[in-house]
């Protein structure tokens, strides 16, 4: 997703800081650890004391994706639990052909292992369609879902326009920023760049993993996936949000997703792009409300 050579050239454009952090230790100075699962090995970090909050990372992804800021702002008053996907970091890969499905049930594992009990889910992109499918195939362990700039499964979600999922896959890490944040909001492109390279031997999705993950999403899209399909069942308090000029997640799709999943909660960020969980600072404490309500 990002290179971190040319990250470091667009951070050093900015020189606003990143924010402060809102808790005592930050989670880049939280080591990563190796849960042993029932599904493989999954690295994870965690952070903070309270109700438990898991965090599912997109397409090409690592934990080191989350900005920093946002987590330390949620584990001050949740024990939140960030971690790499199949395939990625020191996460065991799964067999192929790699499915949502798939890695929802990889997640599960690192729930039980865990023992993190009945756990709030927040997915960003990729990430929210493993949410989806958690939340479906392992309802016990979820209590609320926080879906972030991501699709339903049942077919008739529109796919991310070509030329803007072909820039994500340019491996052009300035190209790529330019998907996740709108072109005027230059200053919070560049606060992340230079806040997720704070982690330390900040790393991405190898290219395998990006691969296999296209797979999945394919098959999601495509209304293949069964938790996909199997969606519209789910009836737990649901926050779908997004920024209103997503350029990879066309609008309609969240109003779609907020109307399968009954009951749930729509909240759109006008001027804001898929990344808009970093962009407004204050989606945290919109996250916060919605576990506490």
């Amino acid at each position: 997703m990002l290179g971190i050579s040319l990250l470091v050239a667009s951070a050093t454009l900015i020189s606003s800081s990143a924010g402060a952090s809102t808790a005592s230790v930050s989670i880049v100075q939280v080591p990563v650890q190796v849960a042993h699962t029932s599904d493989g090995n999954v690295g994870y970090r965690i952070l903070g004391h309270g109700s438990p909050l898991l965090l599912i990372t997109g397409f090409s992804a690592s934990m080191d994706n989350w900005a920093p800021d946002f987590v330390n702002t949620l584990a001050a008053k949740h024990r939140v639990v960030i971690f790499d996907n199949a395939g990625v970091g020191r996460t065991a890969a799964l067999p192929s052909p790699l499915t949502i499905t798939a890695m929802a049930t990889q997640t599960s594992a690192l729930i039980s292992t865990l023992k993190l009990g009945r756990t709030a889910v927040l997915g960003w992109s990729m990430g929210g369609m493993v949410a989806q499918g958690l939340a479906v195939r392992h309802p016990s362990q979820v209590s609320r879902l926080i879906l972030a700039a991501t699709q339903a499964g049942n077919g008739k979600a529109v796919p991310p326009p070509v030329a803007a999922a072909a820039t994500l896959n340019s491996g052009n890490p300035l190209e790529v920023l330019s998907t996740l944040f709108p072109a005027d909001q230059k200053v919070a492109e560049g606060m992340y760049a230079k806040a997720i390279l704070t982690y330390p031997n900040f790393y991405l999705a190898p290219a395998t993993a990006q691969a296999t993950q296209n797979q999945a999403i394919d098959q999601w899209f495509a209304g293949k996936d069964p938790a996909g399909v199997a969606a519209a069942r789910l009836h737990l308090p649901t926050l779908v949000a997004d920024g209103e000029v997503d350029a990879l997640d066309p609008v309609s799709n969240d109003h779609q997703l907020a109307h399968l999943i009954r009951g749930a909660h729509l909240v759109l960020y006008p001027d804001a792009g898929h990344a808009f969980l970093f962009q407004e600072a204050g989606f945290a404490a919109t996250v916060d409300r919605f576990l506490n309500a």
